[in-house]
């Protein structure tokens, strides 16, 4: 049986939820800037890292999304 989770926790939820997500975004992108940066000085030891990274960055992404759709469907 699932437990009924209020709309105020729900909401408490989603926010936290998006702050993560977004805590993430900006990192992918800081990311992002210096796998760059690195590759453009001529330092390729750090482009598979950072391409490693930035997918478990987008994977984590994805679930907490796909768990923002778990929650609000409607309780059956």
């Amino acid at each position: 049986m699932k437990p009924i989770i209020t709309r105020r926790q729900k909401d408490t939820i989603f926010a936290g939820i998006f702050c993560i997500v977004a805590l993430l975004v900006v990192m992918q992108l800081w990311l992002l800037t210096a796998t760059m940066n690195a590759h453009m000085g001529g330092d390729d030891s750090v482009v598979w890292p950072g391409v490693i990274a930035s997918l478990a960055c987008l994977l984590m992404n994805l679930s907490l999304l796909r768990r923002l759709v778990y929650l609000q469907r409607p309780a059956a």
